[in-house]
């Protein structure tokens, strides 16, 4: 299909290794599609191990010079790639929906929230302070320096294809160091584009190279095992970033990781109801329910349950699906039809063993990757869906009689990325955020993510932050020197 873009040469279809757009040393390549129609839209260089690994000696080539310029030289180059992107905001916007399928609307809020990560760490370049720490004895000095932790591997997921990078890249270049990145073979586009407007920026040639491909296991063997890499970095699933960090600790790299969730969203009856139901909404259907800190399980107390339920499903039932390019639709397809069979499954076994279908529980007849907007009432921890990460548009509504059971509730998974809760009692916010094992707690608010907040999890949603202040200290080590014979 034809791609219609304000600024055509936005749409690369090789990958980006040390300033030059290449293609595979053995010419393969691999298709893109859009899911809302099932039509190809691209057809990029599928690269492999060799490529990484020249694009892994480019980065450490390139940031020995990088790292040394004054942390302003580096704030500059990066404050024009965020411009750069906010100018092509659209174009962007349309690239992600078409391999992606997000609606524009969505797809443009987050061009601007990837945006954001890039305008802050260009800021934040000038602020990596150090310390004098008064030392023990009197003819010496205690100083504490941080530097750039040296080249670094990213690989990043579809279903947020521009700010998992620019929220791994941005701090990464803004301290120092380099960046070879694997963006996921269903969304290439996106990360190929953001290198363009970086290149555009003036960041210097091999700092940030693109290895687009379909062997993800060559390209992360390379990464993890390249003992130049001395971090990686990885937004996805729990599994894979397991395997990521058993193949880094051969060499003993730092990693950080951000994996799945089960989200719950905790509803006691002394909360605003409408608020409640609103922010259920957005935290369960945003990306057609394809976030890792989407609600996976809305808990909801006994006496309040039934009004939850019927204002919840009213409000599903208004949903529009949709190719993501039409502006009257509200939600878009699922990335893939295994995704949306795999959805189908969870529902199956969950009203096989008893949960109530409000509304949707199918795939739709817009086409495979379509999955209906869906409610389930009456839904217990012995269904499958009580302990999968959905990542669709399906919403399981348990009940609870107290805030002892909430809380236990919540916490009955090894995941622990995000929760919510819905209260007026301000005593209950504070015993109730405490308790939970979650990295990001939302009281009456499902909206958490900015690029002044931290983002992160517990157990075995990961480890690190990003974004905010504490985004930075991934990418660096904290250097102690001892200075002496000073008396």
């Amino acid at each position: 299909m034809s791609i219609q873009l304000r600024d055509s040469s936005l749409l690369k279809t090789q990958g980006y290794i040390n300033g030059q757009w290449v293609d595979a040393d053995n010419g393969a390549t691999f298709d893109v599609f859009n899911p809302a129609t099932g039509e190809k839209i691209a057809e990029v260089a599928s690269l492999g191990a060799d490529e990484t690994r020249r694009a892994i000696e480019a980065a450490e080539a390139a940031m020995q010079d990088w790292k040394a310029r004054p942390a302003r030289e580096r704030s500059v180059v990066l404050r024009r790639w965020y411009d750069l992107i906010m100018a092509n905001q659209e174009d962007l916007a349309i690239l992600m929906t078409l391999e992606q399928g997000k609606v524009l609307a969505e797809s443009r809020g987050e061009v601007a929230y990837g945006a954001s990560f890039v305008e802050w760490f260009s800021e934040e370049a000038k602020r990596v302070y150090g310390d004098v720490i008064p030392a023990p004895q009197t003819d010496r000095k205690a100083i504490v320096v941080k530097q750039p932790v040296g080249v670094v591997g990213a690989i990043t997921p579809w279903n947020f294809p521009n700010a998992m990078i620019t929220r791994k890249a941005a701090p990464a270049l803004a301290v120092g160091c380099a960046i070879v990145l694997k963006p996921a073979a269903e969304t290439p586009l996106s990360a190929l584009a953001l290198v363009e407007l970086a290149e555009r920026a003036g960041l210097p040639a091999g700092l940030f190279s693109v290895i687009t491909g379909k062997d993800s296991r060559a390209i992360g063997g390379e990464l993890t095992s390249n003992p130049t890499v001395r971090k990686v970095t990885f937004t996805g699933s729990t599994p894979v970033g397991k395997l990521l960090m058993k193949q880094s600790a051969e060499t003993v790299k730092r990693t950080s990781m951000e994996l799945g969730g089960n989200a719950p969203v905790l509803v006691f009856d002394d909360a605003d109801l409408d608020v409640a139901v609103a922010g259920a909404l957005a935290a369960k259907y945003r990306n057609s329910g394809q976030t890792c800190i989407c609600a996976n399980r809305i808990l909801v107390q006994d006496s309040i349950y039934d009004a939850f339920v019927e204002k919840f499903v009213e409000k599903v039932r208004g949903f529009r699906l949709g190719n993501g390019l039409d502006e009257n639709a509200t939600h878009g397809p699922l990335i893939t039809a295994k995704a949306a069979s795999g959805i189908q499954d969870l529902v199956d076994d969950a009203v096989e063993k008893g949960a109530t279908l409000n509304t949707g529980g199918r795939q739709d007849d817009l086409g495979e990757c379509f999955y209906q907007p869906t409610v389930l009432s009456g839904v217990t921890d012995n269904m499958r869906i009580a302990r999968e990460e959905i990542f669709g548009p399906v919403a399981p509504i348990f009940r609870f009689s107290d805030e002892a059971e909430a809380v236990r509730m919540a916490n009955d998974t090894e995941f622990g990325l995000a929760a919510y809760c819905f209260t007026r009692d301000v005593g209950r916010v504070w015993r109730v955020s405490e308790a939970l094992e979650y990295g990001m707690v939302g009281v009456n608010e499902t909206a958490l993510g900015s690029d002044v907040t931290p983002f992160g999890g517990m157990k075995e949603s990961g480890q690190g932050r990003e974004g905010s202040k504490y985004g930075l200290d991934d990418y660096l080590e904290i250097k102690y020197i001892c200075m002496g014979g000073l008396a």
